[in-house]
């Protein structure tokens, strides 16, 4: 057993790429080396990245391929061998499988005799497989925007290849990639060690060769080794705390080999900004973390995590230097923040005429008017269902959502666009809902994130949201495959977030229909949207597979009443009893197939001329079938599958007793539409037919 090393070096890579090809590399080595059955029994791999590497180390690699041996099955006896003699098709069969036409054997089986082969084939080298393979694996690795760096040669990279390590323990596998070779020397940090070889001198040695070169080649270990020294950091001032932000942990842990951390100060009066705008210009814009006193309000501090190590005289240079860089963006903020104050709002409408929202479709102007029509469709329809909301407030707040897109501020820190015309919705006094409205427009934008709080919010969400699908749907911008440049399934995956957690008692389709969509446009867009509540119940919710699919199979629209059919769908599966019930309804499905594409045709039978079993089933559906409806209606579904579980002993009997499609067309006619009537009536919930049972 061997160790395998591979490092790929690399100019710097953007962070926010390297974890998912830091994964994707360690998936690629893992398949290559299970599919040539490379792998020992105790095979460990290790993947590692900083911005200027990615490297993957697997323990208990076999250093050659066990020899396998192989039974090949070709032509007919009589073909290859006619009258005894060998003929052409032998030879060929023989030349295919490596041996000689004397070593074919006779191979029989349930079809006949045919010509057989045992073929030996010798292991490969582990090295030898890896030089060959390994190559492709790298070039195949996904990254949202690839470079050619040599003039005239096709391989494409996120950033140059600069060097390869590549070791079997600490023999050197003689692959290449983009023109460089592999060797067994590495780089260190780049200011801290310079660019002075690291020599790997073993493949379980990778790390620490590394951390003495000053890189912390772990993520793991760099992203522990920040939260310590900002906790560190943090604690030079009495009651403070750094504030959490776990996107950002990320973002610096992808920045950095050899982390530290410095606490700066900034002007008390620049507190008098809001919080949001101030958090922004440290996280987005600098990479600082924000610093927060005992009663959680934002203190005059901030935490820059350095990608070097300095002396105290240089911490204060650079703790100094990254206050001044602060400073002045603070002060662009205030300046911003005062001069967009002296045009309110309400007088920003008109200029967005000017701006742009789509070039096919018009200017957010044209967006505004778009959604506000929606929004009043929504409106009506969930003041008709009894939900208490400030209509003015939501259409106000609808015309002034985009007017931030028109400030100085928000052209500044494109970040904040909602938030921005939130806070100053507020600052003018233009009331709290409508503040509150325009200030969460945005939310969810993940499947993490929260949704509105308010119901103007909520609203306006959908409006502004589905006006924009609907829209872009209508010009032939839906999303294909992994491109969707309008964002538009984060946009779907928001309106079926705030549908399943929200007390809006709104549906898919009636969100759809409020769009204004005709025709085939609307069809797409109700697709699209199943499509993305598809994707809610199973990926954020955990729903099983068929359990969805056996939800939206029966019904599509209202969001929180699929979560909770599917919910109690999860509990009754568990039943033995459900189970068969799920399994007879999967047969009833295959049987009415058959029956239509044979033309066979269901109706009513006379009562006396069904068999015992029949009239049982019958007469069982008839009684449950009412409970069933009501306990649907209710939405007491745990209750109502429990309820339709107790058909499985009829159910059980007919399928055992009694030939469904009967010779006689009025006995078979009378079973399809008995079975029919049974598939129909129990279905409301889901189409049990979808469940998977063993």
């Amino acid at each position: 057993m061997s160790d395998f090393l591979l490092e790929i070096g690399l100019e710097e890579v953007p962070a926010r790429m390297i974890a998912g090809a830091e994964a994707e590399l360690g998936r690629r080595v893992n398949d290559l080396l299970t599919r040539e059955r490379l792998l020992g029994p105790a095979a460990k791999l290790t993947t590692y990245s900083t911005p200027r590497r990615l490297a993957v180390l697997v323990e208990d690699v076999l250093t050659n391929q066990s020899d396998t041996e192989e039974r090949l099955t070709g032509p007919s006896w009589k073909v290859a061998f006619k009258d005894g003699l060998q003929t052409a098709a032998a030879e060929a069969f023989a030349k295919k499988a490596g041996v000689a036409v004397e070593a074919l054997e006779k191979v029989t089986n349930a079809k006949g005799e045919y010509v057989g082969a045992t073929v030996k084939r010798q292991g490969r080298a582990a090295a030898e497989l890896l030089a060959a393979e390994l190559p492709k694996e790298v070039a195949g690795i996904y990254w949202a925007k690839n470079m050619y760096w040599r003039a005239g040669k096709p391989e494409r990279f996120v950033r140059p290849v600069r060097w390869l390590v590549a070791l079997m323990d600490s023999t050197i596998v003689p692959l290449e990639i983009a023109g460089i070779a592999a060797g067994n020397a590495s780089r260190g940090h780049r200011v801290l060690h310079g660019e002075a070889s690291v020599v790997i001198d073993h493949a379980t040695h990778y790390a620490e060769a590394l951390r003495k070169a000053f890189v912390v080649a772990d993520v793991a270990e760099r992203r522990h080794s920040i939260r310590k020294a900002l906790d560190a950091e943090t604690r030079t001032v009495a009651g403070a705390r750094w504030r959490q932000d776990a996107a950002l942990i990320e973002t610096v842990v992808h920045l950095t080999e050899w982390p530290t951390v410095v606490l700066g100060d900034f002007e008390p009066e620049y507190l008098a900004l809001p919080e949001e705008v101030l958090v922004t210009v440290m996280r987005d814009h600098q990479k600082y973390f924000a610093v927060e006193g005992a009663d959680g309000k934002l203190a005059p501090h901030f935490l820059a995590v350095l990608n070097t190590q300095v002396d105290d005289e240089g911490r204060e240079i650079i703790r100094h230097g990254n206050a001044r860089v602060l400073r002045a963006r603070f002060k662009d903020a205030r300046f911003f923040w005062d001069f967009d104050q002296k045009t309110p709002l309400a007088q920003r409408v008109e200029s967005l005429k000017k701006v742009t929202f789509q070039k096919e479709l018009g200017s957010y102007f044209w967006k505004m008017e778009e959604s506000l029509k929606v929004s009043r469709e929504l409106a009506i329809l969930a003041e008709d269902a009894g939900v208490a909301f400030d209509v003015t407030a939501l259409v106000q707040a609808v015309k002034l959502a985009k007017t931030d897109l028109t400030t100085e501020l928000v052209k500044e820190f494109t970040e904040l666009q909602g938030v921005i015309g939130g806070l100053y919705a507020r600052a003018q006094d233009l009331g709290e809902r409508v503040a509150l409205a325009i200030y969460e427009q945005y939310t969810p934008t993940s499947t993490e994130d929260g949704i509105p709080l308010s119901i103007e919010g909520q609203l306006l969400g959908l409006a502004d949201r589905i006006q924009t699908i609907t829209a872009m749907f209508g010009i032939g911008k839906a999303p294909t495959g992994s491109k969707d440049p309008f964002a538009l399934r984060r946009a779907a995956n928001a309106i079926v977030k705030i549908l399943a957690e929200s007390g809006l008692p709104l549906t898919l389709n009636e969100v759809v229909q409020a769009s204004g969509a005709k025709g085939g446009n609307r069809e797409e867009v109700a697709a699209f949207l199943r499509e993305r509540l598809h994707f809610y119940l199973k990926d954020v919710r955990g729903f099983a597979y068929d359990v969805v699919n056996a939800v939206l199979a029966a019904d599509a629209s209202f969001v929180r009443d699929a979560i909770a059919r599917a919910e109690a769908l999860t509990v009754a599966r568990e039943s033995a009893d459900f189970a068969a019930i799920s399994a007879a309804f999967k047969r009833i499905k295959n049987i009415l197939r058959q029956a239509e594409e044979k033309g066979f045709t269901a109706a009513p039978a006379e009562r006396d001329r069904l068999s015992t079993e029949a009239k049982q089933l019958a007469d069982e559906a008839h009684t449950l079938a009412p409970r069933v409806a009501k306990l649907r209606a209710a939405r007491a579904y745990a209750e109502a599958l429990a309820l339709i579980a107790t058909l499985r002993p009829a159910v059980d009997a007919f399928f055992d007793k009694v030939m469904v499609l009967d010779p006689d067309p009025d006995i078979r006619g009378g079973h399809l539409y008995l079975i029919q009537s049974v598939l129909g009536g129990f279905s409301g919930i889901a189409d049990f037919s979808e469940i998977v049972t063993s």
